[in-house]
């Protein structure tokens, strides 16, 4: 099995925030691999890893970085695959690694989900994979109707929910 998305993280510090999209792409039974490498501190290896994703079959990066957060974008810079950046809430609550992450130059980009957003991340992977992957789509149509289900679900079970003034 040869993993389609590749999960990288500046440090394991970032795993309980990206255990979401491990756990997404899981579920929909798509291979991935996870790394910890550094833009400041293995620049060689974050090289390396971006210059050869695309040979060893991966589709998608999904970077996460906190602080500075250049991670998403030297990967980008070296690599024709799409890189989706997660901003770690790691300081300044985010900001500083969402707009160090959103804000590249021309001719860089990294799309950019929420802080902490690796799930929206994951998600946005299995879309790029699904636009050439009729198996793909259909998992991405079931999770979009079991999200669906869940408000619908809520929904009933808030009707049941009563209070002197409320209406419905």
């Amino acid at each position: 099995m040869n993993p389609l998305v590749s999960i990288i993280m500046g440090s394991t510090s970032d795993l309980p925030v990206m255990e979401k999209a491990a756990q997404f792409l899981n579920d929909m039974e798509i291979p991935f691999e996870m790394n910890a490498l550094s833009a400041h501190r293995t620049p060689g290896e974050v090289e390396q890893f971006a210059k050869g994703a695309k040979d060893r079959g991966i589709k998608v990066i999904i970077a996460a970085a906190g602080m500075a957060a250049h991670l998403p974008g030297v990967i980008a810079s070296m690599t024709t695959l799409p890189v989706i950046g997660v901003p770690i809430n790691s300081s300044l609550e985010g900001m500083d690694a969402l707009l160090a992450i959103v804000q590249m130059p021309p001719g860089i980009p990294v799309a950019t989900v929420g802080i902490n957003g690796a799930l929206n991340a994951a998600i946005l992977a299995l879309q790029m994979i699904a636009t050439g992957d009729e198996s793909a789509q259909q998992k991405l149509a079931d999770y979009k109707i079991s999200l669906k289900n869940k408000i619908t679900k809520a929904n009933q079970e808030l009707a049941s929910v009563t209070y002197k003034f409320k209406t419905n």
